[in-house]
């Protein structure tokens, strides 16, 4: 039984890892993911790799081509637009289910992940185009905790794959939508307040508004938005 949780332990710290660095673009979009480099890199087996990496298929976040091996998913705008729209339809659901269920101590929770999100560097005077790790784990669990009170896992874990593909995305437009004016920290503060005055009309409103704004920023910077990544196939 030790040793089955051992290994089960290190299956997940190397799944949690890949998911880390593929979000944090050490791969480019369309890039193939070796089994051998990879086993090297991480210091473990072939096997625990590959199934690391398939279970990063069922997320979304590796794409599995037949007798090819695993890839980094490549990026297409039209998707961006439908997986936004999924988004927003999957929390606007979810807040709802989730306002009416939280006990009092969800409120505290989403105060502290709100103010753990507003202290925690945005960008870095060494990667001034792109959010930093820190930040973007913030503003997952910023965002994850207004979900998860629904109590549905499925629809919390439905919206953990689509955070993770939209910051997939964000991370290859960081230049695109860098320069945007706008707000963050005033936009997370809105959303806040509505959510713990539980106003779940008014949390999906702002919340839709929230992602497009970065939806809209990455289409008007077109394929130069996501120039970075050299093998994206962009289907605007």
């Amino acid at each position: 039984m030790a040793k089955r949780t051992d290994s089960e332990t290190m299956s997940k710290h190397i799944r949690d890892t890949l998911r880390t660095d593929i979000l944090d673009g050490r791969w480019e979009p369309g890039a193939r993911l070796q089994l051998t480099q990879l086993s090297e890199h991480y210091d473990t087996s072939s096997t625990v790799i590959r199934e690391a990496l398939t279970r990063l298929v069922g997320d979304r976040l590796v794409t599995l081509r037949p007798n090819r091996g695993f890839f980094v998913p490549e990026l297409s705008l039209a998707e961006l637009g439908d997986i936004v729209e999924m988004r927003c339809a999957n929390e606007q659901l979810a807040v709802t289910l989730g306002f009416e269920r939280a006990p009092l101590e969800w409120e505290s929770e989403l105060i502290a992940a709100h103010h753990t999100l507003n202290r925690t560097p945005r960008r870095s005077a060494e990667d001034p185009d792109n959010h930093t790790p820190a930040w973007n784990h913030a503003h997952q669990e910023f965002h994850n905790k207004l979900v998860e009170a629904c109590g549905v896992p499925m629809l919390s874990e439905l919206t953990q794959t689509l955070s993770d593909l939209i910051q997939l995305y964000g991370r290859w437009a960081g230049p695109a939508t860098r320069d945007v004016k706008r707000d963050i920290e005033q936009e997370h503060a809105d959303i806040l307040a509505a959510a713990l005055d539980r106003d779940a009309r008014l949390t999906g409103a702002l919340l839709r508004k929230h992602y497009e704004i970065t939806l809209n920023a990455v289409r008007n910077g077109g394929e130069a938005g996501l120039a970075c990544a050299d093998h994206a196939v962009l289907a605007s």
